[in-house]
């Protein structure tokens, strides 16, 4: 007796183990992506920081994960820097200022900010919506310092100016939560989410370094992805849009916000995969509020760079996903800009086992 086994059970298993190893990293994006990142970088949200941070969502962002828990463990680092309309919105409050600003000041703001985040995430085994439902929180702890080469300090009509004041802060941030559901149709897989911001962390609109953005936010969008187990070429494309309410601290509104991120990636091997992510962020209209000293002030900013991923099997049930990647800041207007980098570490669902191959048997 002769046993074959069929062409077509080949290229299933080989199939399944593609679209399998690109589900391994799904409940960490998703974790990682669980509301945009709340980190202050050393000023306050007037001072060109959006609740959203761009570069947040990447690859595989709109494919469908595993159901079960998942846990990431997320490092960012950022030292921007920004130029005289930072350096004074910043101050506004600091230095009681109440006129507005001019542009004929030689200032500048320079910040860093160090993050750790823990994101778990519960993907529901029971269809939402015909997809998979997914509940995720990120709890940021970070150290952030800004510094400038110029005080400002109000006084009748105008202002005056001192040396140099710094400021840093070590504490949690602003706690955000997030709901996502993801469908699939073979190569196309599709996103929706909401997620918001929660005033949580330290913030104390007289310093130049907080933790907390001071108000809270609300942000949703959609995303998509493109994944292609047999070439092993995956494209994620994630919009979103946020409304922000007012910081009762400064009377300052920022506008409404728009963001896309984006990745790109190829499978090396069954465990290692790389590719260039990038993103873009535009505010939409202008910030308001009785305590608005800058006028409209819309910012916005691009970034584009290097991405590498690599999966490690740690058990029948879970495996283990290190990612790294890096961004070069460019076009920005009224907002702090300059180079980060993201390191992740996360644990996730492994998935179903790949189904019995079928065989053809000949007996002679």
């Amino acid at each position: 007796m002769a046993t074959i086994q069929s062409k077509s059970s080949t290229a299933a298993r080989e199939n399944f183990g593609s679209h399998r190893r690109a589900r391994l990293l799904l409940p960490v994006l998703l974790a990682v992506c669980a509301a945009a990142c709340q980190s202050n970088l050393a000023q306050a949200d007037e001072g060109g920081v959006s609740f959203w941070l761009p570069g947040i969502m990447g690859s595989l962002s709109a494919a469908p994960p595993q159901p079960g828990f998942a846990f990431a463990n997320i490092y960012y680092h950022a030292p921007p820097t920004g130029g005289a309309d930072i350096a004074f919105a910043r101050q506004v409050t600091r230095g009681n200022l109440t006129v507005n600003f001019t542009g004929n000041l030689n200032l500048n703001l320079r910040a860093i900010a160090d993050m750790y985040a823990a994101a778990p995430s519960y993907t529901f085994g029971t269809p939402v919506l015909g997809g998979r439902a997914t509940l995720s929180l990120l709890v940021p702890y970070m150290r952030a310092k800004g510094s400038v080469d110029a005080t400002l300090t109000g006084i009748s009509g105008g202002f005056t100016l001192s040396g140099s004041a710094s400021d840093s802060v070590t504490a949690l941030g602003d706690i955000a939560p997030q709901f996502a559901i993801a469908w699939n149709a073979g190569v196309h897989n599709y996103m929706t989410y909401v997620t918001g911001n929660l005033t949580t962390g330290s913030y104390d609109p007289s310093r130049l370094a907080n933790t907390s953005l001071g108000h809270n936010a609300i942000d949703a969008g959609g995303a998509y992805t493109y994944l292609n187990p047999q070439t092993g070429y995956e494209f994620s494309a994630a919009l979103g849009f946020t409304y922000n309410f007012e910081n009762t601290h400064t009377q300052y509104q920022n506008g409404i916000d728009m963001h896309i991120d984006w990745g790109a990636s190829k499978f090396l091997s069954k465990q290692l995969f790389i590719g260039p992510v990038g993103y873009f962020y535009n505010q939409l209209t202008c910030d308001s509020g009785s305590g608005n000293r800058v006028g409209c002030f819309e910012s916005r900013v691009a970034g584009i760079g290097p991405q590498i991923g690599y999966i490690v099997p740690l058990n029948e049930r879970y495996n283990g996903y290190f990612n790294l990647k890096g961004y070069k800041e460019f076009a920005e207007e009224h907002r702090a800009a300059g180079w980060n980098v993201w390191l992740t570490f996360a644990i996730s669902p492994a998935g179903a086992a790949p189904p019995p191959a079928t065989r053809a048997i000949i007996t002679k």
